[in-house]
């Protein structure tokens, strides 16, 4: 564990060095590569606090899902960059942050950023019942605080999103054939007040 953390403190701080390099070569492309166009309906539907990402015209942040078994998450986008972390968790919610190129600037449920190559998310929605809670969460059998409660749910028990409409999320769990709802504002997944379909 010790020297996970200590490769993980040399690689960000070789992320604070290479800063301003990546800071410029992000920029630099930014001027060359003009964003794809989005229509004003999808502009309004980003909301304040979205903007269109440089190279997919997709809002900025969005969550993704881990679709490989494996992925590097990389100090920098490219795979001259030191590996920060080693994601082995596939269906796990990234929320990107960034695009340049081929590659995304991730953030997961721990606040850990860094960056990934595209092909290894997935636009399939999932989430994890929020870390910040420090007890269960109920799985409930209608999208009611008064529903029964199906399961009791541990902080960052991973789920597939079925939908979600703004309050309430129809989910299932990832390892078992169980599903019900869980409250919205109880997940890292989805934004608050968020449709998804």
């Amino acid at each position: 564990m010790k020297s996970r953390n200590c490769r993980r403190l040399a690689a960000l701080t070789l992320a604070a060095a290479l800063g301003l390099t990546l800071f410029a070569r992000l920029e630099a492309a930014d001027m060359q590569q003009p964003a794809p166009s989005v229509s004003p309906a999808a502009s309004a539907a980003f909301g304040s606090g979205f903007r269109k990402g440089r190279v997919t015209g997709y809002p900025i942040p969005r969550f993704v899902s881990l679709k490989s078994a494996s992925a590097h998450m990389r100090v920098g986008p490219s795979t001259d960059y030191p590996t920060v972390w080693v994601y082995s968790a596939r269906g796990l919610p990234l929320e990107i942050t960034e695009e340049y190129g081929n590659w995304r600037q991730v953030r997961d449920q721990d606040g850990t950023t860094g960056w990934m190559f595209a092909p290894l998310l997935s636009g399939r929605r999932t989430a994890v019942v929020g870390p910040w809670h420090d007890k269960p969460v109920p799985l409930r059998n209608a999208p009611t605080r008064t529903a029964g409660i199906i399961a009791e749910l541990s902080p960052k028990v991973r789920l597939t999103l079925k939908n979600c409409d703004g309050s309430w999320c129809d989910v299932s769990l990832q390892t078992k054939s169980l599903g019900g709802y869980v409250a919205q504002a109880d997940l890292w997944g989805a934004y608050p007040h968020e449709r998804v379909e």
